[in-house]
């Protein structure tokens, strides 16, 4: 079998130190790979994992360093929840680096997500708390970093995006992260940001929404703006978006700029839905405000970047209903957090990897799908790893690949 391969995702993961006794029975290097593969595979946990790679045993034998075999899912278990997840991390993103394509002007959706069953103490059930980082247009999760509650995405927003690249990257994030640090922390990267805006700044939303309130009943008269204005139908409901963006910002006030100096332009997104396929023909009707630093009234632009935000809870929704993750019971040490990554591992290779019929043509299947079709045939699961390799120890004398 031809394991060959150029460029490695587990030659990043090989950067991590060795933590363990120097009697230690499994290369770090083969557990984690395991691991990667059977997630890909669609395993769940760690009886899981074991599971699979003891059905794969003498094929695993062929790709990897497996001088004892196969761990068991209690050394699975102990070495993730003992890895450091800051270090994972690290190794994550430079392999998320590595995938990166032309990711300059795309957009960058910071989001958050609650792994449901596994808080680590049982009398307070205090789930983990992710916060996410997802490159929209391709589709690749770029990074992630836990907090112990939802109210703290505030100071783990920063320290994410203090790690990433975000030049000429924009950056959307929902009212939680409407914060002056946060927009001065991506302007100051070479980044640019779409903040929603709610009550949690109440000085800046007021006026921010009576500003473009009275100016689209006005039709921002003598105003720098723009306007865009899409209807779609299907599913039951139409809906119709107006999105309307203007740089007046001066109009704000003096002192509230000074607080706010990054602010360039002022969104807002007007949505009616009428759902006709419901008996009482319901319909709802909303508007949402957004400040930003971009500078131009292009207001497709700022339509597209916060609808494109909702790329984020796609994720969250394939993660929970093909991988099943809100019922995964890990909450020991760093579990939770580190099986998150291998998830998020899987869906970023799962997602890129288009498989093929015979004849060439595409093959229109989900997450969960793929992930039976690397589990029901080897050369699936090489093929989403083909660019990824695994470095051989010494005198083996054959290519090993994950």
């Amino acid at each position: 079998m031809d394991a060959q391969a150029t460029a490695g995702l587990l030659r990043h993961f090989r950067e991590i130190n060795e933590f363990r006794a120097g009697n230690a029975s499994h290369p770090l290097s083969s557990i984690i790979s395991i691991a990667i593969m059977a997630v890909l595979c669609g395993a769940q946990g760690w009886v899981d994992v074991e599971t699979w790679a003891q059905a794969r045993l003498q094929w695993l034998k062929t790709v990897l360093d497996l001088p004892h075999d196969i761990p068991s899912h209690d050394t699975f278990d102990r070495v993730f929840r003992r890895l450091d997840p800051l270090k994972f991390e690290a190794c994550f993103q430079k392999w998320s680096d590595a995938l990166r394509v032309g990711s300059g002007g795309q957009f960058l959706a910071v989001d958050g997500k609650t792994l449901r069953r596994s808080w680590k103490r049982a009398w307070s059930k205090t789930p983990v708390h992710l916060v996410s980082a997802f490159l929209t247009k391709n589709q690749l999760l770029l990074g992630q970093l836990a907090t112990e509650s939802k109210s703290n995405e505030i100071t783990a927003i920063p320290k994410l995006l203090a790690m990433l690249d975000l030049v000429d990257c924009t950056v959307t994030i929902d009212a939680m992260g409407c914060q002056r640090e946060i927009a001065a922390m991506i302007t100051g990267n070479k980044g640019h940001f779409i903040l929603a805006l709610k009550d949690n700044q109440p000085t800046l939303h007021t006026k921010a929404k009576r500003l473009m309130d009275e100016g689209i009943l006005e039709n921002f008269g003598g105003m720098a703006h723009g306007m865009v204005d899409a209807t779609e139908e299907g599913h039951g409901r139409k809906e119709r978006r107006r999105v309307w963006v203007c740089t007046e910002v001066k109009w704000l006030g003096e002192e509230l700029l000074k607080n706010w100096p990054q602010i360039a332009s002022l969104i807002v997104v007007e949505r009616w839905r009428q759902n006709y396929g419901d008996m009482d023909g319901k319909s709802s009707y909303e508007r949402h405000y957004y400040i930003s630093d971009h500078a131009h009234t292009d207001a497709a632009f700022f339509a597209e970047g916060i609808r494109s935000h909702w790329g984020v809870e796609s994720m969250h929704w394939s993660l929970d209903v093909s991988m099943n993750e809100d019922q995964c019971r890990l909450r020991a040490e760093n579990g939770a957090e580190n099986f998150s990554r291998l998830r998020r591992i899987a869906l970023n290779r799962l997602k890129q990897w288009q498989p093929r019929k015979p004849n060439g043509k595409p093959m229109k299947v989900g997450v969960r799908l793929k992930q039976r079709m690397c589990d029901w045939n080897p050369q699936y699961l090489l093929e989403v790893l083909r660019s990824y390799a695994i470095a051989l120890p010494a005198g083996t004398g054959q290519s090993h690949m994950t």
